[in-house]
């Protein structure tokens, strides 16, 4: 580029190419209206000339996207300070538009493509590197999650406290005094099935901080937290911070975006939510995603309410009721009393065919499912105040036939016949090609495999191969399931791992800045029609810390169109070969996110 004398660069070379591409397509156009008129002055309107229009338009297509405007336009400007932790689809400032009943405004409201922004979320003012893992669990960097509610409000629960530029986690909770530890040590007496590998997966509702699964790291059981957006506790966003799986979402309205069957263990800690209210509803959603011989585990009220009902503004009478009332509810649903001391009780989801059987009498309540409503249909679908019931079919997917961790890892799970194309064989071979594509990205990667990267999302996966193979590191993978392709989620929960189903054309449910590592494989190629490769881009972006990495495997034509709009980003991308004996037309563009701060 030339300068001129006042250090100004000359546009006089940009302006030429400008003229030349604008008088190409004025050829072009010209052209393709002479042809308009031809083919419809023409009695001979057959395929060849409809062929050639289509090759015309997408001429000027291409011409169109190697003009100037298109490369400004990858310029994104930063957002206002007031979005450092936007969250689009659970915005507080939509909230008003949306009903109070059962909290549906707490649940997934995603702005119109119109109302979408276009800009860099930044992050807030003093934002360092999160602390690495296992150090995170225990302390965080205030000036990344500067939030002080929870440190007021909960001062007496120690479910955190502010040391100077540091938040610590102490390890306290409203039902756990003596800290996490003392309360999980008392479950693992209560379920020793927690303490043999039977136990892999928990979601945890409500989950504050997410002590709890913090804690049940260190017994090989991984826990997603779960909790809905606050404007002022972002328990998800402290979750993630200290780097434990967590989600935003809510049980309120709509089915939680997981398969049936999916869970081994469901957690509440005085979580507040109504079970009994609206014919056990919520209820009946953790029993669709409860696996048959899983546990639900309660602490809080009516539990223990002969001790507890003084501190909880009611009366014992009240509380014996509401305790009546839950079991009455739990054992119509096929859930029996598993244990049951002190603050918490354990309930066993059973397996037993002759319970399920009774759903379909006439007078039963809740009844039976018809079987109209899939059980796995989970993006978007209303909660029906109905049992699933287990498909008899399915044998070996109940808690006790599955192999222990870390045996089933590995072990082809039944539900893979019910996958459309799939086999054991397939399978097989999913998991020897990802221990191959794995020992690439660590060359590609350095950080991956130490404790530089703890919260990996994996976009698109299929049987959750990429995370398999990463499974003895320091890490864990939150493996997405697109709504739009066949559900292979519930295989990954099969395998011992987490995920949740997704629409990429929508932001993702979790704050900015909450992932060390993004990975894609085919993505755009896959769903590029659907979504702008832009506003995907835009998201990753947002849920990326910064110097964190993205791996995107794509095929060789979309990776040049990633790399311009990342570069837009403030993205350092580089191109790579695929490992020996993957598809030549694929590369792997490894990128890293810069860290900047406001202007």
């Amino acid at each position: 580029m030339k300068y001129s004398k006042d250090a100004k660069p000359n546009k006089e070379p940009d302006q030429t190419s400008r003229i030349l591409s604008l008088s190409l397509l004025l050829i072009a156009g010209c052209g393709f209206s002479f042809y308009l008129g031809i083919l419809f002055c023409s009695n001979d309107k057959d395929q060849y000339a409809t062929e050639h229009l289509t090759d015309i338009a997408k001429a000027i297509t291409s011409l169109t996207t190697t003009t100037g405007e298109t490369a400004s336009s990858l310029d994104f400007p930063e957002c206002s300070a007031d979005y450092q932790d936007y969250t689009p689809c659970t915005d507080p400032r939509r909230w008003m538009k949306y009903g109070r009943h059962r909290l549906t405004f707490l649940e997934r409201h995603c702005p119109p493509i119109f109302d979408r922004i276009e800009c860099l979320i930044p992050p807030p003012d003093g934002y360092k590197p999160p602390i690495t893992w296992p150090k995170s669990r225990d302390e965080c960097w205030y000036r990344n999650v500067p939030y002080d509610w929870i440190n007021k409000q909960k001062s007496n629960q120690n479910w955190l406290r502010k040391e100077g530029d540091k938040f610590i986690f102490p390890g306290g909770g409203t039902m756990f005094p003596r800290g996490v530890g003392a309360y999980v040590d008392l479950m693992l007496d209560l379920i020793p099935e927690m303490k043999d590998g039977t136990i892999r997966t928990a979601i945890d509702t409500g989950c504050g901080v997410a002590s709890w699964g913090g804690d049940l790291l260190d017994h090989g059981i991984l826990t997603l937290s779960l909790a809905p957006r606050d404007n002022h506790e972002a328990q998800v966003q402290f979750a993630l911070e200290r780097g434990i799986p967590a989600l935003l979402g809510i049980i309120a309205m709509q089915r939680l975006p997981f398969p049936s069957s999916s869970f081994d263990m469901a957690h509440c800690s005085r979580c507040l939510i109504p079970w009994t209210e609206f014919g056990g509803i919520y209820l009946l959603e953790v029993h669709r995603i409860l696996r048959t011989g899983g546990f639900w585990v309660l602490s809080g009220p009516p539990v223990n309410y002969e001790n507890r009902w003084r501190g909880w503004n009611t009366t014992m009478e009240e509380q014996k009721t509401d305790y009546e009332k839950l079991q009455d509810l739990l054992l119509s649903m096929c859930f029996k009393l598993y244990n049951k001391k002190d603050d918490i009780a354990v309930w066993q989801k059973q397996s037993d065919d002759a319970c399920y059987n009774q759903l379909s009498q006439p007078d039963a309540y809740p009844p039976k499912c018809d079987d109209s409503l899939e059980p796995d249909a989970a993006w978007y679908t209303p909660m029906r105040p109905c049992v699933v019931v287990p498909n008899p079919k399915l044998k070996r997917l109940s808690l006790g036939s599955l192999p222990k961790w870390p045996e089933r890892l590995h072990v082809t799970p039944e539900r893979v016949s019910e996958v459309r194309g799939a086999s054991g064989g397939t399978f097989k071979q999913d998991d020897a090609m990802w221990k191959a594509r794995v020992k690439q990205y660590k060359k590609l990667v350095p950080a991956l495999g130490t404790n530089k990267v703890r919260n990996v999302l994996d976009m698109n996966t299929v049987y959750g191969g990429f995370g398999a193979a990463l499974v003895n590191d320091p890490l864990w993978v939150m493996n997405v399931v697109s709504s739009y392709s066949v559900n292979t989620l519930p295989v990954v929960f099969d395998r011992g791992m987490i995920g949740s189903l997704h629409d990429w054309c929508e932001a993702f449910s979790t704050y900015p800045r909450t992932y060390d590592l993004l990975h894609l494989d085919g993505l755009f190629t896959a769903e590029s029609h659907r979504c702008e490769m832009k506003h995907v881009l835009l998201e990753m972006d947002r849920i990326l810390r910064p110097t964190g990495h993205a791996i995107i495997r794509e095929s060789a034509q979309f990776v040049d169109r990633i790399n311009a709009i990342a570069r837009g980003m403030r993205w350092l991308c580089r191109k790579n070969d695929v490992e020996e004996g993957g598809a030549e037309e694929e590369k792997i563009l490894v990128c890293q996110k810069k860290l900047w701060y406001a202007s």
